[in-house]
């Protein structure tokens, strides 16, 4: 799996939520609202979802194994250090 682009929008309103982001894999495939959060202990990233029944939200798209997810963090918060870094 090779992630083929990647979009960051920066959010303008002060918060947590500091971008939205937008990955495409393989050329083929593409997972949108991928949010990038500033967190307790630094940025962190949150897989898109969705309100379910009850208080709760679940995850609609998101990596099954935990190499996958951190590959998918380091290449996201990558990216969002060189969108606010122009």
């Amino acid at each position: 799996m090779q992630i083929t682009d990647i979009r960051v929008r920066l959010v303008e309103k002060e918060g947590k939520m500091k971008a939205a982001v937008s990955i495409t894999i393989d050329d083929e495939f593409a997972v949108h609202d991928i949010k990038v959060i500033e967190g307790d202990k630094g940025l962190f990233i949150a897989m898109p979802s969705r309100k379910g029944t009850g208080d709760g939200y679940r995850d609609i798209a998101h990596p099954i194994n935990q190499k996958t997810r951190d590959m998918l963090s380091k290449l996201i918060l990558e990216a969002y250090q060189k969108e606010i870094s122009k």
